[in-house]
């Protein structure tokens, strides 16, 4: 996501093949990781399965966490095949960076709903919340 952040970030006019190789390159190296997410969430043997076996009154959330993923790797796909198949004829720098910023908002949101329903899930399940590791007192002089 930051390299892809990176890519879209840096100028466009005058160098459109770097700037359309650079944002492709990370596009895809975000396609093919998220295509292994999904991938992985759906085994029998993730989380997200165990959570929907265990703990019934989540499974919608499960599912629907499942749905909304699916959703955005379409997504990705189809940015990454748009920008393939335009490198000829033009791309509106802005209007992609836009849409491809859309994406990445919205798997930042779906990380967070996948925390919140583990969260939900472990508190349900042990009755007590996760504690945060405190750091150790740091030791060095000033």
């Amino acid at each position: 996501m930051h390299s892809l952040e990176r890519a879209l970030s840096d100028p466009a006019p005058g160098r459109e093949e770097d700037w359309r190789a650079a944002v492709l390159g990370a596009l895809s190296v975000l396609d093919s990781a998220t295509a292994d997410e999904l991938a992985n969430s759906e085994r029998p043997d993730s989380l997200l399965s165990d959570l929907a076996h265990k703990q019934p009154r989540l499974r919608n959330r499960t599912r629907a966490l499942r749905l909304q993923y699916a959703k955005l790797c379409d997504t990705i796909d189809s940015l990454r095949h748009e920008i393939e198949d335009h490198a000829v004829a033009g791309t509106d720098y802005a209007d992609l960076r836009q849409r491809v910023g859309w994406v990445l908002t919205a798997l930042r949101h779906q990380r967070a709903r996948e925390s919140d329903l583990i969260y939900e899930a472990y508190y349900e399940a042990f009755k007590e919340e996760l504690r945060t590791p405190v750091p150790p007192d740091d030791e060095t002089d000033a």
